[in-house]
């Protein structure tokens, strides 16, 4: 496929009488990993939220895979999520589910698969995440922060997406767990030859998986860059953010 698998246009989102976006434009293309970076309500979460098809925009257009992800009657809607998989920043595991009904939900959902095969696919996406089959038996009350992470990578993993997108991955977790996560997202991204969109505030996380970084504030993309052109820039929010005590430092090349 020719063209980026995401392309915004001149996005404008408001909630109320309130601005969130003012004029946005950004791709992401095929096999990039994208860091979404900015201070708390710089309107990452909700450019994420765009990109999948959670929010509308006031005016202005998101396109994944060169199409929009409204309209055109709901099979068609259905068939291009089917092509991009979420991983949402506390999990959001169906609490009365197990792990292996929450990691075989999307695949139910289809209702193109016999339960022997779902089972076979669910225990296959268990051990992509680092899982074991008798992890499956467990409810999402019994499982650890870092289980919880896994399960809810390896349902957003379910359907074969091409375009992986996380919502503050490594939130909540350890500095040793959030290390063996990103781990296991860039072996992940390795072997699926994924195209990866993450919202992050950990600059770790940043230095270790980005390809490129877009840095938001106040509605708008400062700067879109690999990341030693991000710690090149001058710009005074720029500057704050990736050289303060905020995460982990990093050191430009």
């Amino acid at each position: 496929m020719s063209g980026p698998v995401i392309e915004v246009q001149d996005l404008h989102t408001r909630y109320g009488s309130r601005w969130v976006h003012q004029g946005i434009d950004f791709r992401v293309e095929r096999g990039e990993v994208v860091a979404l970076v900015g201070g708390s309500g710089s309107g990452k979460t909700t450019l994420l939220r765009q990109m999948i098809g959670l929010l509308q925009p006031a005016r202005g257009s998101v396109r994944v895979f060169g199409e929009s992800l409204f309209g055109g009657g709901p099979r068609r809607e259905r068939a291009l999520r089917r092509r991009f998989g979420v991983l949402f920043q506390h999990g959001a595991l169906f609490s009365a589910f197990s792990v292996f009904d929450n990691i075989a939900f999307p695949l139910r959902e289809l209702k193109l698969f016999s339960e022997a095969e779902i089972g076979d696919m669910v225990r296959l996406k268990l051990d992509q995440v680092e899982l074991l089959p008798e992890h499956g038996r467990l409810m999402p009350a019994e499982l650890s922060g870092g289980m919880v992470k896994r399960v809810a990578l390896a349902r957003a993993l379910a359907l074969e997406p091409e375009l992986l997108l996380l919502d503050e991955p490594t939130a909540g977790l350890d500095p040793d767990l959030s290390d063996s996560f990103v781990r296991l997202i860039q072996q992940l991204d390795r072997e699926l030859r994924l195209t990866v969109v993450l919202v992050t505030h950990d600059i770790a996380t940043v230095s270790a998986l980005a390809t490129q970084v877009a840095v938001m504030e106040e509605g708008r993309i400062l700067a879109f860059g690999s990341l030693d052109q991000i710690m090149h820039s001058e710009h005074p929010f720029i500057c704050s953010f990736f050289h303060s005590d905020r995460g982990v430092p990093v050191e430009a090349s």
